[in-house]
């Protein structure tokens, strides 16, 4: 293996680096709600996926003899390669669990504001800021 090799590693633990910063960023904007930040983070998140899973990185992998002094070199730098990615698969996890919250958390909301039960005691607010009645209560204490 040669000089092309190394840097060809170098770059992969550069771009996994970059994926664990953007996957930090990421989680930033979904806890404050910034949507804008959140989808201008995902096309470069793409392109370093892509790169990480190209077959062109996992043919030079596979190439790796771990007889010649190079390829120690090379194996160390992927396995530092692959400490990092495994770091991003935890934050991306995070993220997906954060977001799959949310949504469980925004779906209770609207159930419960959609809910026609009667035995439902949540007070809604009309568009000057007041509690609208709730008719479904008053029909109960009617019957």
């Amino acid at each position: 293996m040669d000089i092309k090799e190394l840097e060809y590693l170098s770059q992969a633990l550069d771009q996994a680096s970059t994926l664990k910063t953007l996957l930090e960023d990421e989680f930033n904007a979904l806890k404050i709600q910034d949507l804008t930040q959140f989808e201008a983070l995902q096309p470069l998140k793409i392109e370093i996926l892509s790169f990480l899973a190209s077959d062109g990185l996992a043919n030079r992998v596979k190439g790796f003899d771990g007889d010649t002094a190079d390829s120690s070199t090379h194996i160390a730098i992927w396995d530092d390669v692959m400490s990092v990615v495994t770091e991003c698969r935890d934050l991306h996890r995070r993220n997906e669990i954060f977001m799959l919250r949310k949504l469980e958390s925004i779906r209770g909301a609207l159930q419960t504001i959609q809910s026609p039960d009667p035995l439902n005691t949540v007070e809604v607010y009309d568009r000057l800021g007041k509690v609208r009645p709730n008719h479904n209560r008053q029909n109960m204490g009617q019957a």
